[in-house]
């Protein structure tokens, strides 16, 4: 391929990057409407119930919120249910608190998400194992290459 035809598939891949960035977005925030929840909660709840459960400060630096801020989320998503604070029993400091998602509540959150993970899984049914695996690979390393980028940009 040309170095002319490779720059233009490059752009076509970051737009398109950024189109599935922009929709997604626009899929979470009314999967968060839906919960009465604001964008950023849901962002917050899912990095939770993902690698949870986390100190406070743990999903602050993993979301990119200041300290402050995150706790005013978190007292809205245990408000709501969403989840839980508990004595750490693995921290040294015996005060330390862990937040966990309530595993009860992620029917609600698969309903909302149905229809995304259905069209997801038709789409994927037309590719085979070796170009999924591709695929996979290569969003794995847009997610690090946007988690560097970030890191940069906030002075880590």
């Amino acid at each position: 391929m040309s170095s002319g035809a490779h720059r233009r598939s490059t752009v076509a891949v970051k737009d398109a990057l950024r189109e599935l960035r922009n929709q997604l977005a626009l899929l979470n925030h009314q999967v968060s409407a839906q919960l009465a929840l604001k964008d950023v909660d849901l962002e917050c709840l899912e990095l939770i119930a993902r690698h949870g459960p986390l100190s406070p400060s743990a999903v602050a630096r993993r979301a990119g919120l200041h300290p402050a801020t995150m706790t005013g989320i978190l007292d809205r998503l245990q408000k709501g249910g969403w989840i839980v604070r508990e004595r750490d029993p693995e921290a040294a400091d015996r005060r330390s608190v862990a937040v966990r998602a309530v595993r009860g509540r992620n029917g609600e959150l698969f309903r909302l998400y149905a229809g995304m993970n259905t069209a997801m899984d038709e789409l994927c049914a037309g590719y085979s194992e070796d170009e999924l695996a591709l695929i996979a690979g290569f969003l794995r390393r847009a997610t690090s290459a946007g988690q560097d980028a970030t890191g940069a940009l906030a002075g880590d």
